[in-house]
């Protein structure tokens, strides 16, 4: 299928490894030219090296910190000015700690706060003029299951992920009108560094045990991930706008 972004220029975060990677890797393929940011020069240029090798498509890769939020819009700049006008934003930034959910001190809700809703904020406050102008433009936050059912132990993710939420529905209702579409993905179980450090046991462990309280059995796979990225982020869904949309394998009960 013809996601309709050949050409089109994405930014993708956090796209070193894991979902960030299988996002920028999907839309690589379907013809973007993606531009892969993530907090360490060395791993995002070997992870732009390997989606150009495996899949064929046109990565470059761009060291950012997100949690710098002064240095986002430089960032910005340097995207455009390597590749062009940014068409489509990937915000994917790192997961919070666990922990008791009345042990964190107000530094580290301030710091999940500025991970997870200032700097997805930053980063569209910089491309939006450009898509607006155009009237052309895709923005995915990836967020959590947390955001539909709580996960012990996630307080800070739990409590911020809803804010991105909300700030994501609350534009997509304002820029539709202009071209500009926005949509989340609730990952569920994925199989990723994260969740192998979050349950104590080897990613390749992980991922080959049957999940029997998913019912499609398994863990999901960055590329699952990423290929529902990558739609949201075509022309191809063109009227999807301001959805959070699970990628769980049902494991999510509630309607």
């Amino acid at each position: 299928m013809d996601l309709g972004i050949d050409g089109k220029v994405a930014l993708v975060m956090g796209a070193s490894k894991g979902i960030g990677f299988g996002a920028a890797a999907a839309l690589a393929r379907d013809g973007a030219q993606v531009a892969a940011a993530s907090r360490s020069r060395e791993r995002i240029e070997a992870a732009a090296a390997r989606i150009a090798a495996e899949g064929g498509g046109n990565a470059r890769g761009f060291a950012a910190d997100t949690d710098d939020l002064e240095s986002l819009p430089r960032l910005v700049e340097q995207v455009e000015r390597s590749l062009g006008p940014i068409e489509i934003l990937v915000v994917n930034t790192g997961g919070p700690p666990l922990g008791d959910p009345l042990g964190f001190d107000h530094s580290q809700w301030e710091q999940a706060y500025r991970s997870l809703v200032l700097a997805p904020l930053t980063l569209i406050e910089a491309v939006t003029p450009g898509m607006r102008a155009s009237r052309w433009g895709r923005i995915v936050n990836v967020t959590s299951i947390a955001t539909r059912e709580p996960i012990p132990g996630l307080v800070l993710s739990n409590s911020h992920r809803l804010a991105a939420v909300g700030l994501f529905k609350t534009l997509a209702n304002e820029l539709a009108r202009d071209g500009v579409l926005f949509n989340s993905v609730a990952p569920g179980r994925i199989a990723t560094d994260r969740i192998a450090q979050f349950l104590d046991v080897p990613l390749e462990e992980l991922a080959a045990t049957p999940q029997p309280d998913i019912p499609a059995g398994r863990l999901g796979t960055i590329d699952e991930m990423g290929d529902v990225i990558a739609f949201l982020c075509s022309q191809r869904a063109s009227y999807v706008n301001g959805v959070n949309l699970p990628v769980d394998g049902g494991l999510v009960r509630g309607i």
